[in-house]
């Protein structure tokens, strides 16, 4: 298997793990907890689990407020979903991969909530305060996120190291590629 294979291996498992544990986390929040019927549990003077239903997407926006408004943004979801496995197949470094790979778990843990419930489960609650410098989210967002900070970090970080390389007549140090 060639190391391109490899790392695309490498984040399909990340994505399916990001998917499966959002899951999880999701299903013990529900029903373990039984966030639902609490509401609120607090955990840290920062950080709280507080049951919410998001019907939108990123930020709230976007709410669906009817039948056909969800299906629309569960296939608009699923299309963005589609692109970011397309585009990360086609990478071979390992570092974009992941960073795609993050991104794609993270959507299709939010997919399946809004195909199965027709909102997508928040809990996560981090608060200085009355202060909430992020809006409730989930392990799906959070993932999601972070993919995304990756991706545009390497795009403006990595990129120019590998072209100084060929602008100076020099080919990239195959050690460096492999991220």
């Amino acid at each position: 298997m060639s190391l391109a294979a490899r790392n695309r291996v490498i984040g399909l498992a990340l994505a399916l793990v990001i998917f499966a544990v959002d899951q999880w986390v999701k299903w013990h929040v529900t029903w373990t907890l039984r966030l639902r019927d609490r509401g609120v549990i607090d955990l840290l003077p920062f950080f709280d689990l507080r049951w919410t239903q998001n019907f939108g997407v990123s930020l709230g926006m976007f709410e669906a407020t009817s039948m056909e408004a969800r299906w629309l943004l569960v296939l608009v979801t699923a299309g963005i979903a589609l692109v970011v496995n397309i585009w990360m197949l086609r990478e071979s470094k390992l570092g974009d991969i992941l960073g795609l790979a993050l991104i794609l778990g993270g959507a299709l843990g939010n997919i399946r909530d809004r195909f199965e419930l027709g909102y997508v489960i928040d809990y996560a609650d981090l608060h200085f305060g009355e202060f909430r410098p992020f809006l409730i989210f989930n392990i799906a967002d959070a993932a999601i996120t972070i993919g995304v900070v990756v991706i545009l970090a390497r795009a403006f970080l990595m990129r120019d190291k590998d072209a100084d390389h060929v602008v100076q007549g020099k080919p990239a140090d195959p050690a460096e590629t492999k991220l």
